[in-house]
């Protein structure tokens, strides 16, 4: 498995355990980027301290701060936007570059639901 298929799967698992998605911004507000393939995402991170890395480490997103937002939130009102606005969801970004996967809001959707169903079964 690749880091950024670890950074993914990781995304998805601490997102359910915490009930948490984080995201960073400033004073412009939440970032996008675009990829060579003309994608254009937002990212998103499981944990306050993933984020945090990108913003210590990124020069891009040095004068940013970390955002939390419920899981709910994220599923209900942000997914549905980036959606809406034709934007992928940035997983877990990481490195130098801050780079990883960048899913459909669909997918990401999808993602979420299949996790909770899975932890209600185990409980």
């Amino acid at each position: 498995m690749s880091v950024t298929a670890a950074h993914t799967a990781r995304f998805f698992d601490e997102t359910i355990a915490h009930g948490t998605v984080w995201s960073i911004r400033d004073d412009g507000g939440f970032p996008t980027s675009t990829s060579p393939f003309g994608e254009t995402a937002m990212p998103f991170w499981s944990s306050d301290s993933r984020a945090q890395k990108v913003i210590d480490n990124v020069s891009a997103y040095g004068g940013f701060q970390t955002s939390r937002l419920e899981l709910s939130e994220f599923v209900d009102r942000w997914l549905p936007g980036l959606e809406r606005d034709g934007l992928f969801v940035g997983i877990n970004w990481s490195g130098d570059r801050a780079t990883g996967y960048d899913m459909t809001p669909e997918t990401v959707r999808n993602r979420i639901a299949m996790k909770q169903k899975a932890a209600a079964a185990e409980h």
